[in-house]
């Protein structure tokens, strides 16, 4: 028997202006779960976005019990949402929480392996820098960037993995509950850094596992070079606040 057998996961599925995506992300998620040895649920956490996503999300979770929304009034960005995200898991008994763009640039398919994974680990990363991980669709810029964030990150906080700003996360529960959801302020890759290290200073177990990023072909992308600044800044604050 499977040792998700029994358990209760939860995807995590931020939005802003993606109303083009969600339909598409959500029947190739559900393509996946069904098949899953746990119950899946799906929660759409919608930032007011101006193209209706938040309505089309309400119109689809009434056809889909598993399918929840949570519209979010306040300060918004991507940390935030998934921050309101932990924090719904961690109230309604969730066992895991997965971390996945709408964009389809994360492939569902790649899910059960990332579930898998956690019975060994607090905390899954989907790693496009280990063998058999990697990108497509990617300009040389945004590879050096990518690359680069995470080499410097690793080298500044001392940590092991290749892939600091990837976002296609599986948490155990027992990770959500070593967080401090409330000290945590960073937004983009800065908080995928910070979120992985507070994991593992925390003493728990992080593995990657392999899968390949494909950029966006609907859509604009929410990264922008003030995200990638932030980020550079926050490393250094972590080194201070979190030291190995």
């Amino acid at each position: 028997m499977s040792w998700l057998s029994g358990k209760r996961c939860l995807v995590a599925i931020p939005t802003y202006d993606e109303r083009e995506n969600l339909p598409w992300v959500v029947a190739a998620l559900r393509g996946v779960t069904e098949s899953l040895p746990c119950a899946v649920d799906l929660l759409v956490v919608d930032d007011q976005s101006p193209d209706g996503t938040g309505e089309l999300a309400e119109q689809l979770a009434q056809q889909d019990p598993a399918l929840k929304v949570l519209h979010r009034r306040g300060p918004r960005g991507l940390g935030r949402a998934y921050l309101d995200a932990f924090r719904y898991a961690l109230a309604h008994d969730y066992d895991l929480v997965v971390e996945i763009d709408a964009d389809l640039s994360h492939d569902p398919a790649r899910l059960p392996s990332l579930l898998a994974a956690a019975e060994q680990a607090e905390l899954v990363l989907g790693s496009r820098y280990v063998p058999g991980g990697g990108t497509r669709r990617w300009g040389l810029a945004r590879q050096l960037l990518s690359r680069g964030g995470s080499l410097y990150a690793r080298l500044l906080l001392d940590l092991p993995q290749r892939d600091l700003t990837g976002g296609y996360k599986v948490f155990r529960r027992e990770a959500l509950e070593a967080l401090d959801l409330d000290a945590i302020r960073s937004e983009g890759y800065a908080f995928q850094i910070e979120t992985t290290l507070r994991v593992a200073r925390a003493g728990l177990r992080v593995v990657e596992v392999p899968i390949v990023f494909v950029d966006r072909q609907v859509g604009r992308s929410k990264m922008s070079g003030r995200i990638a600044l932030e980020a550079v800044g926050m490393v250094w604050r972590l080194r201070r606040e979190l030291p190995p």
